[in-house]
């Protein structure tokens, strides 16, 4: 969806100057854009804009605080004619801060376009669900480990609500699970034949696997408002005699729907955003931070962290091992250097499962989530060092994140989920998400 913007221009009229500016802005964003009709700065603004823009600022903006004070919608200032702020414009926007006025100022036009991508999605959000699919959250496998989490409390739903528009709209996993295993294996062998991805498994283990995916295409057919969705898929297993990775993938790939491991709504919300705002690479894994030692070990089932000696940096404090469901963690074959699906690996899953191997490219990353408050999101730009196998355990292939400082990953983490985007992102995520209304706490600044 693109980014209905509004141009705002001062009194007492447009001048040639405005309009020249605006017409420059309507070539270099047409991919991202759609303009709507100038409006005077103080009038009536339209109910369609997703975000505000000065193509031109005055010094009248000094003397009109108030008419800025009342716009509600971001307000981007793209004052230059590559699509960035002007830097004689630096003075307007640092006093309009002053007075209480936040405005986005892009210093590249690949951040204008992010800006843009990120009011869109904020429009985009209101009104619509995530589908989630539980009964018990809590009860099933593994209930001591379970019973903690915060994104089933119905606190963590009103704040979504409350911050994005999102509600969270729940069904019943049992159900679901039942009308999947009563699809044909016919229909099942069909879809496939579609796909024909890579994949590790016996014929009985994928089609159980595509007829999940049947079945959740038919729950996003019957409501358009759904934009991702999630599964309680760990804990209450015994729902289903498979997992829906591998669906998933496909409904990414097929119609980029955010997908929402053990039902995780945080790291759904958090992932939406980063996904239709910075447009890069994401998926959600588990943190082991080797500081950790005893509860990480035991919990992968490895005797040792990997090891750290032949990377830049060899103090084994500032690593991470990253693994879920037995790999590196749930990503689409776009995303991945190597793909492939392998039979299950944790023990409290259907024998007839499946996990995804795969792998994301080696080098920068940002991690991040959103705080369960939903007024920040916590993050840290690192590096993916490689990757470690350890046989007949519960990390086959998992990742190794480099970050700044482990201690403080440690200390101010508030999840052991996490989003990993490609790149370093850092300065993204602070602007993207200021259009949402969310700050971001760096969790990798020594102190």
């Amino acid at each position: 969806m693109k980014a209905q913007l509004v141009p705002i221009y001062f009194d007492p009229g447009r001048d040639e100057g405005f309009d020249v500016q605006l017409a420059r802005l309507g070539e270099l964003l047409a991919d991202d854009v759609e303009f709507l009709p100038p409006v005077a700065l103080g009038a009536a603004l339209p109910a369609e804009a997703h975000a505000a823009v000065f193509p031109q600022m005055l010094g009248e903006a000094y003397r009109r605080v108030d008419d800025f004070r009342h716009i509600d919608l971001p307000i981007l200032v793209v004052t230059s004619e590559f699509g960035t702020l002007n830097m004689w414009d630096w003075e307007i926007v640092a006093y309009l801060e002053g007075e209480g006025v936040t405005t986005f100022a892009p210093y590249s036009l690949a951040q204008t376009r992010m800006l843009c991508r990120a009011a869109a999605a904020r429009a985009h959000l209101r009104g619509r669900k995530f589908l989630v699919f539980q009964d018990n959250p809590g009860e099933g496998f593994q209930a001591p480990i379970f019973k903690r989490f915060y994104w089933w409390e119905n606190e963590a739903a009103q704040r979504l609500f409350d911050r994005f528009g999102i509600t969270i709209l729940k069904k019943s996993f049992r159900e679901f699970g039942a009308r999947a295993r009563a699809i044909p294996d016919a229909a099942a062998a069909a879809e496939w034949e579609r796909w024909r991805w890579p994949v590790a498994l016996p014929e009985r283990a994928l089609l159980s696997a595509v007829k999940i995916y049947l079945a959740l295409r038919d729950e996003l057919a019957a409501d358009t408002d759904i934009i991702s969705a999630g599964i309680n898929c760990l804990n209450e297993s015994h729902f289903s005699d498979t997992t829906p990775c591998l669906a998933w993938m496909m409904l990414y790939e097929e119609r980029r729907l955010i997908w929402g491991c053990e039902a995780d709504t945080l790291s759904m919300a958090t992932q939406y955003v980063l996904d239709r705002s910075l447009n890069v690479p994401s998926m959600m894994t588990n943190l082991y931070p080797f500081l950790m030692a005893g509860p990480a070990l035991k919990h992968e089932r490895i005797p040792h962290f990997p090891d750290v000696s032949g990377y830049a940096d060899t103090n084994p404090e500032n690593y991470v091992l990253t693994a879920h469901c037995g790999y590196f963690g749930l990503l689409p074959p776009s995303f991945a250097t190597a793909w492939t699906a392998r039979p299950k690996v944790l023990a409290i899953v259907d024998e007839n499962a499946h996990a995804v191997d795969a792998r994301l490219p080696e080098g920068p990353v940002t991690l991040a989530k959103l705080h369960p408050s939903m007024g920040a999101l916590t993050a840290v730009e690192g590096t993916l060092a490689g990757y470690a196998q350890f046989p007949g355990s519960d990390c086959l292939n998992g990742g190794v994140i480099h970050v700044p400082d482990g201690h403080r990953l440690v200390r101010k983490a508030t999840s052991h989920h996490y989003i990993v985007t490609t790149g370093h992102n850092l300065n993204d995520m602070r602007m993207a998400m200021g259009v949402f209304g969310v700050g971001v706490e760096e969790l990798g600044i020594r102190n």
